[in-house]
């Protein structure tokens, strides 16, 4: 393979692999739903939900135990964002996940994942050379062997060397440093950010065009990407002896930073030197940071007895360090799946400081109709 460059041999090498259960030798970084773990997530993601944090408050709600927030099953399987093995030294980026869960996700429970390769498919690029979609479906089962959740996770696969040539941020305004009184009105955002709690909101009263709140993520830091990488426990993000055993057996995974020494390639979420040398002028974020995003202003918008039912998110630009991160979410249909039980479906999106959009998608969640008791609300 040309460095950086796709080849026919090794794109048949993969698509050999479609259909089949992938796995690799690196454990996952979360085995069980924990408290710990559970709040290191919500806090890595700023979600503060009382039903993922407060013990007293989840027990006394109808779930009767703590649940975790729906995207903390990125963190049970180092390829939750889809397995993206094969061409070497073509750049890789998680692209967008399509999530269907099936209950919540109680504390207490083990996750085994099982990931399936389902695709390789070509894409026209414009800021590019050659780009490919990868696509995995990766199942959650629990202990007793039920799938909790699944999600088809994708990731793009771009020829480094156009990539460099061509990138699409190439003319990027970055962001301009804050003023004292912009940190002030984010701060005040924050603290007016809700969670609806017990207050779930009644699917009689939910109609079409309908904006659900808002809420903000940021000004994106090196902070928030370490963060959430303590959360969510990256592929490469190793120290010591263990990066070097691990760059004994995977010489290519090392990128040489500026004093030369081989940096994983997550490290272009805190490098900016590294992320220029692939095209992009800041260090940047986790696409899973703004799909979990999402996801937390949709369980602040449904409440306790509400369910986030799907969610489908595509990734579409960088998110980079000093950007403000807007995410909205509209309702545009409504529909009775059982006596008690609505489904409305949603539009959403994340929007930057500029006002570009840089993920969008939609999502379902189910809610109570009004003749339904908090005890009838489906799950499923």
């Amino acid at each position: 393979m040309s460095e950086g460059l796709a080849t026919e041999e090794e794109l048949a090498r993969i698509r050999a692999k479609i259909g089949q259960k992938v796995s690799i030798n690196e454990p996952p970084h979360l085995t069980e739903v924990t408290r710990d773990a559970v709040r290191h997530w919500a806090q890595a993601t700023g979600d503060r939900n009382p039903l993922f944090l407060d013990e007293a408050y989840a027990r006394a709600s109808r779930h009767g135990s703590l649940l975790a927030p729906p995207c903390q099953l990125y963190a049970y399987s180092r390829i939750s964002i889809g397995y993206r093995g094969g061409l070497p030294g073509v750049h890789s980026f998680f692209a967008g996940s399509h999530w269907r869960w099936h209950e919540p996700i109680k504390v207490g429970q083990p996750i085994t994942p099982e990931v399936t390769f389902k695709g390789l498919d070509e894409l026209p690029s414009r800021f590019a050379g050659r780009m490919f979609k990868q696509i995995s479906l990766i199942q959650y089962i629990n202990g007793e062997g039920r799938e909790l959740a699944q999600a088809d996770s994708w990731g793009m696969r771009v020829e480094r060397v156009a990539a460099r040539k061509k990138g699409k941020y190439k003319k990027l305004v970055l962001a301009e440093p804050y003023t004292r009184e912009r940190i002030e009105e984010i701060a005040q955002r924050y603290a007016e950010e809700k969670c609806r709690g017990s207050d779930t909101p009644c699917f009689d009263d939910v109609k079409p065009g309908d904006a659900i709140p808002q809420i903000i993520r940021g000004p994106y830091t090196a902070t928030i990407a370490v963060a959430f990488e303590q959360a969510w426990g990256g592929l490469y993000i190793k120290a010591h002896g263990y990066w070097f055993d691990y760059l004994r057996r995977h010489p290519a995974a090392g990128i040489p930073n500026t004093y030369n020494i081989p940096e994983p390639p997550e490290a272009v979420h805190w490098d900016s030197v590294l992320a220029r040398s692939v095209g992009v002028p800041e260090a940047y974020d986790y696409g899973p940071e703004r799909v979990a995003w999402i996801a937390t202003m949709l369980t602040n918008w449904i409440g306790d007895d509400g369910f986030l039912k799907e969610l489908y998110c595509e990734v579409r630009r960088f998110n980079m360090i000093g950007d403000l991160t807007t995410c909205k979410g509209t309702v545009v249909a409504t529909d009775v799946i059982e006596g008690n039980t609505g489904s409305v479906r949603l539009k959403v999106e994340a929007v930057d400081q500029r006002g570009d959009t840089t993920a969008s998608g939609w999502a379902v969640v189910h809610l109570p109709r009004r003749a339904a008791n908090s005890s009838g609300i489906a799950t499923k």
